[in-house]
């Protein structure tokens, strides 16, 4: 019987795999290090980076001037090294944050206008959280299961994941989350998450999308910053579709724990709103990524201008 061949599955490269196992190391062996120890050498890592500059520290800095654009060159470095430290810890905290106690970064974590939310839980209506790529959402997320929990809100909410190369890491990024409550559902897979979105949302529940970063190229064109850059219509439409209330929302550092700032809800009453309500949700985040510039990590093309000269590569995390 002749035919043509058929495809196998895809073959992982060398390199692919060889990223999967750092990722793995570092999870068992970063949480075996002190705290203290482990935080500052990842500091330092990220001032050797700093120093010596390269894609992502360029793009670091680019995607900064747009933000404070009266900062001269010496700010600006400041900037960048501040951003990328903040990034490092992120890192740092996420190898080690399935061994550390949720109640205690619950308590370390200073969240306010939390009321918003706290009315639409008792309410019995879904929130949705809109949130950039900014101080570790993760621990955020630990944080929200916390809170839900002790609003006698389970189980606590739901996210979507990018897909990852090799298919091993990203099963481990999935598990990862996992681990600390989160249900995790694939972005790839739109109709299933669709209606997992939709189902908790209509059932009084959380959902928490990272929203400023477009990976799809139908996103909406928004204004951001001063400059056209497309936002995924996702969390608007989902709000529009169920009535769930939809809140910007913008994780942060402090020296010793965590912050979560929410903004004031933005309406979309209906399937009409949906691009006003994402020109809100930019103009919300921009105000609160404006005052902590330092704690956005925002190592990829963001702007459209941008994304059409150098399109953004999906990377963990």
């Amino acid at each position: 019987m002749s035919g043509a061949a058929v495809p196998g599955p895809r073959v992982d490269s060398w390199r692919e795999r060889l990223t999967d196992a750092e990722y793995a190391a570092a999870w068992k062996l970063v949480g075996a290090v002190p705290a203290g120890l482990g935080r500052r050498a990842f500091e330092r890592g990220a001032d050797l980076i700093a120093r010596r500059g390269g894609a992502g520290p360029g793009r670091l800095r680019a995607n900064l001037a747009r933000v404070v654009p009266e900062a001269s060159p010496a700010e600006l470095d400041r900037l960048v090294r501040d951003g990328l430290r903040s990034y490092a810890r992120y890192w740092h905290e996420a190898f080690r944050l399935p061994a550390t106690d949720p109640v205690a970064v619950h308590a370390a974590t200073r969240a306010w206008n939390t009321g918003p939310f706290h009315r639409a839980i008792a309410a019995g209506r879904g929130v949705i959280f809109a949130l950039p790529h900014s101080g570790n959402w993760d621990a955020a997320g630990v944080w929200l299961v916390e809170e839900l929990r002790g609003l006698g809100h389970e189980p606590a909410f739901t996210t979507v994941a990018q897909r990852l190369r090799p298919e091993s890491l990203y099963r481990r990024f999935v598990g990862y989350r996992e681990s600390l409550g989160f249900e995790v559902v694939a972005a790839e897979d739109g109709a299933a998450a669709h209606r997992a979105l939709t189902r908790r949302l209509r059932g009084g529940g959380v959902v928490c999308l990272l929203v400023e970063r477009d990976f799809t190229a139908s996103g909406v064109p928004v204004e951001f910053f001063g400059e056209r850059a497309r936002f995924p219509a996702g969390p608007a439409r989902l709000a529009a579709l169920t009535g769930a209330l939809l809140l910007p929302a913008f994780p942060g550092f402090t020296p010793t724990g965590w912050t979560v700032e929410m903004a004031e809800p933005v309406a979309v009453p209906d399937r009409s709103a949906v691009p006003a309500a994402l020109q809100a949700e930019a103009d919300a985040l921009a105000a609160m990524i404006r005052a902590r510039p330092w704690d956005w990590h925002a190592l990829q093309p963001v702007w459209s201008a941008d994304r059409q000269a150098a399109p953004a590569e999906r990377v963990a995390g």
